[in-house]
C-alpha cells in the first residue's frame, strides 16, 4: 500500500468494509439510518452487516445501490445447535441476505471437539448454497498462533470463502498478529478464500497495516471486495475523513 495516498487507502478501504450494526437496541429506524450511510459520494462500502430480523429491511433500502446484505447466525456465542443455525440461514437467505456469517463453535474447537465444528460449518455452508459464507474463528479467545491457524485451516476445509477474526463481542478483536495466521493458512490452502478483520479497526492508519499486510502474504492486487473486508461501524467515519468528507 506504499504506492497509495492516504485518501486512496482510505477509498480502498471504503469499498471493502462491511458496515456493521449489531447492537441489542438496533431498531429499523437505526438500520435505515445505516443503509443510507453505506453508499453516497463516496462510493459504497461492500456491505451492511445487520442482525437477522432487519435483513429484509436492509434489503429494500439497499436495492440497486451495489451493497450487498450481510448478517450472522450463531451469533455471537458460537452455539453447536446445527438444526437451528440451518434454520436461520435459510430464513437469512429467504430474507434477501447475500453473505452469512456463522460464528465456528469456538468453545467446542478449544476443548478438542472439532467434530461438531465441523459438522455446523457444512451444514450451514450447505444451508447458504450459492451465497458467500463468512466463518468466525473469534481469535482473540483462541489466543495462540497454532489454535488460530488449526481453526483457520479447518474453516477453509468445511468450504468457508472468508475466514473473519472476530464477532467483535469478546475482550480481543481483530489484532495484526491473527490476520497474520490467518492469511497464511489462506496462502498455504491455494483456494480462494478472503480474509475479513472484524472489531478494532478504527482509523485509516490501522486499515493501511492490514491492507499492508495482505499484499505482503498474498500479492499486491489481491485484496478486493471477493477477498478481503473490514467488519466495522466506527471506521467509516475515519475513511471520510481521510477522503475528505465529513461525516454527517
Amino acid at each position: 500500500m506504499t504506492d497509495l495516498s492516504t485518501k486512496d487507502i482510505a477509498a480502498k478501504a471504503m469499498s471493502l468494509m462491511d458496515l456493521t450494526s449489531l447492537n441489542d437496541n438496533d431498531t429499523e429506524e437505526k438500520i435505515v439510518k445505516l443503509c443510507a450511510q453505506a453508499h453516497g459520494d463516496f462510493g459504497h462500502t461492500a456491505a451492511v452487516c445487520v442482525w437477522p430480523r432487519f435483513v429484509a429491511t436492509a434489503k429494500r433500502e439497499l436495492e440497486g445501490t451495489g451493497v450487498d446484505i450481510a448478517t450472522v447466525v450463531n451469533f455471537p456465542h458460537g452455539g453447536t445447535d446445527i438444526d437451528a443455525t440451518v434454520a436461520e440461514t435459510k430464513q437469512a437467505i429467504a430474507d434477501g441476505a447475500d453473505e452469512i456469517d456463522v460464528v465456528l463453535p469456538y468453545k467446542s474447537f478449544m476443548a478438542g471437539d472439532k467434530e461438531i465444528c465441523r459438522q455446523l460449518l457444512k451444514a450451514t455452508r450447505e444451508a447458504c448454497k450459492g451465497h458467500v459464507l463468512k466463518v468466525i474463528i473469534e481469535s482473540g479467545e483462541l489466543e495462540h498462533a497454532q489454535t488460530i491457524t488449526e481453526a483457520s485451516r479447518l474453516s477453509i476445509e468445511c468450504g468457508a470463502d472468508f475466514i473473519k477474526t472476530s464477532t467483535g463481542k469478546t475482550p480481543v478483536s481483530a489484532t495484526l498478529e491473527a490476520a497474520n495466521c490467518m492469511l497464511e493458512a489462506i496462502r498455504e490452502s491455494g483456494k480462494p478464500v478472503g480474509f475479513k478483520a472484524s472489531g478494532g479497526v478504527r482509523t485509516t492508519e490501522q486499515a493501511a497495516d492490514y491492507l499492508a499486510l495482505a499484499d505482503k502474504i498474498m500479492g499486491p492486487k489481491w485484496a478486493t471486495k471477493k477477498t478481503f473486508r473490514f467488519g466495522a461501524s466506527g471506521l467509516r467515519g475515519a475513511l471520510l475523513a481521510s477522503m475528505g468528507y465529513e461525516a454527517e
